[in-house]
């Protein structure tokens, strides 16, 4: 796909108490079928399952009408919860 991906800039820690405000950043952009939709999650200092659980039902619902999922600018001690729970392997993940 080649159109601009619309980018969602996410700060601070994405937790239980934090996924709900996620998803409703993310729900708009899902419904109206968003040809590429690029996670920057270089402002998020920590996450935890709830968080990547937020990430994996976003990119699933996203790639399920053919669109496109990226996570951009994770931060090393991030990368590494992605990492423990091989996800890195599963999201397209770019710089």
């Amino acid at each position: 796909m080649s159109a601009e991906p619309a980018v969602v800039a996410l700060d601070g820690e994405i937790d239980l108490h934090q996924s709900a405000q996620v998803l409703a950043r993310l729900d708009p952009l899902i419904a109206s079928r968003t040809a590429s939709i690029r996670v920057d999650l270089s402002g998020v200092t920590y996450m935890d399952s709830s968080g990547l659980a937020t990430m994996i039902d976003a990119m699933q619902r996203t790639q399920s009408y053919g669109g496109e999922f990226a996570l951009a600018g994770i931060r090393p001690n991030v990368m590494k919860v992605f990492q423990i729970a091989r996800l890195d392997q599963v999201f397209r993940i770019v710089p």
